[in-house]
Parts: C-alpha cells; structure tokens; sequence
C-alpha cells in the first residue's frame, strides 16, 4: 500500500466509523459492518483491511473474532461502556455478581472484572488456559461469566448505561447471589456488609420469594442474616419452613467449624465457637 493510498482509505474508514455510530451500532459484527460499508463506498474485498487499519488507529477495538466496538472520538455521545461489552460477548446474560453490587451502590470497592450471569446451556468465550487473570480478556478488561441452570436464571432489572439499557440483576437478586458465591463478590464480609446497606430498602417478600426459588442453603443463610438484623420471626417464617436436610455453612467459602443454630440448620462458621 502506497502512503498515498493508506490515508484516504482511512478517511473512508473513519466514514464507516461515523456511520456505525449513527445507525447505532456500538458494538458490530463483521456481517453489521459489511451492510453499510457500500453506502461509504468501500468494497467488501477490502474491508477486513478498513478494519485492521481502524483498529491499529484505535478508532475501534477488537473484542473477539468478528466482533468490534467504537472507540474514537468521532462516535460521539458517551463511550462503549464495559458492560455493553459483556452483553455483546454474550448476549443472553445479565451483569451480576460484584459488577452489580458496585453498580447499585452497595459497595465502595470497585471489582478488577466484570462479572455476568448467563445459563449453562450459552456459550461463552473463553481463552485456553482460562488466561493468567481468570475469564476472557478483552483490551485490559476481563469478563467472567457464571453460569446456571435456566431456572435460576431470573431476577433482573434493565438499567441505562450512558446511551444504551443493560439487564443487570436487581438488588435483592445480587445479594442472594452474594450469599451462594462470595467469590465472586470479594469474599463474605463484602456481602455483609451490602446486606446492611439494603436492609431498609430491602423489599422482603420479592427477596424471600427469589430465596426459595434458588436453593435451600441460601434461604437458610438468608433467614438466619435477617433475624440477627432483627427482622420478625412471622416474617421470615416461609424461609424457616423449608426443609433442610444437613446444616449449612453460613460462609460457603470458609471452614466447617463453628456453632450450629437447629432454627435455620445454619452452621456459624464466622465465630468459630463451639455448638447451640
């Protein structure tokens, strides 16, 4: 390619730049950019060749084979937020996990991924090795997706993110999910300390009724975190009543010690004391 020739071919790349952001393509597929490239008038024989060059003048990012986000400045409006970039990825998910918490306001540390739900039956990306961070690197973001079975798969609430709405779990489905999966939240002591946050904007039949639909050790864990917070016994009495056939450990992640409460089948193991 002759100097000549690479900036006007880039010129009329940045056209099609300016094209995808005005027909609302944040994030497109090669097929997406192979529809409009005609009315920019470039020809599809040269178009992975526009696209290598739009990224090496980072114009737009590559965020997995055959699929791209705006990035320059001639987009207008706000950035490709990181979460647009997740439901991209895949887009039956929902932003989850600690990505939520900080998201609804329940947390002051800012998680280093962003964390999604989807179900067991979606693909996603992922990078032989599982990479040296863990999930699927995208620029220097990384994206971690859980997933689980379609029936758990609920509990969402649609959200603006700058210019676009992003389904993200709502806040009582995020705190439940905080109790199943700490790990993905920063550890249990951050749960926790959500819990308090919400706990006068809690709506407690919607959490409740989530609890009971999840699994068993989470409504167990659940009951127990909201007697201590002084929730009524009538109230909690749904969550009481499952049966549960062993007792659980309050922490999922920590050690199997500590006393066991036969009200709720709940194994403290965060005061590591003796048996009640």
């Amino acid at each position: 390619m002759t100097t000549a020739t690479q900036p006007r071919r880039t010129n009329v790349g940045m056209e099609l730049v300016r094209l995808m952001a005005e027909e609302g393509h944040r994030v497109f597929t090669m097929g997406e950019a192979r529809k409009l490239a005609p009315k920019v008038g470039i020809r599809q024989a040269y178009l992975p060749e526009a696209l290598h060059l739009l990224t090496q003048g980072g114009w737009i990012a590559g965020v997995r084979r055959g699929l791209y986000s705006l990035s320059g400045p001639l987009t207008g409006g706000a950035p490709v937020h990181e979460f647009e970039i997740a439901t991209a990825l895949v887009p039956n998910c929902a932003i989850s996990h600690w990505s939520a918490l900080h998201h609804h306001g329940l947390t002051e540390q800012i998680p280093r991924k962003v964390f999604a739900t989807t179900t067991k039956d979606t693909w996603v990306p992922y990078v032989r090795g599982g990479g040296s961070k863990g999930g699927y690197p995208v620029g220097k973001t990384y994206y971690q997706f859980i997933r689980v079975i379609p029936e758990r798969f609920f509990g969402f609430e649609k959200v603006w993110i700058g210019e676009v709405k992003i389904q993200m779990t709502d806040p009582e489905r995020t705190l439940l999910d905080g109790l199943a999966m700490p790990q993905y939240f920063g550890g249990f002591g951050e749960v926790l300390n959500a819990l308090g946050l919400l706990k006068e904007k809690l709506d407690l039949e919607k959490m409740i009724g989530y609890a009971i639909r999840m699994d068993v050790a989470v409504g167990k864990r659940l009951g127990w975190l909201l007697e201590k917070r002084g929730f009524s016994a009538a109230k909690l009495e749904r969550l009481a009543k499952v049966p549960c056939p062993a007792f659980q450990k309050l922490d999922p992640s920590g050690p199997a010690n500590g006393p066991c409460h036969k009200r709720w089948m709940i194994q403290d193991n965060l005061s590591g004391k003796g048996k009640s």
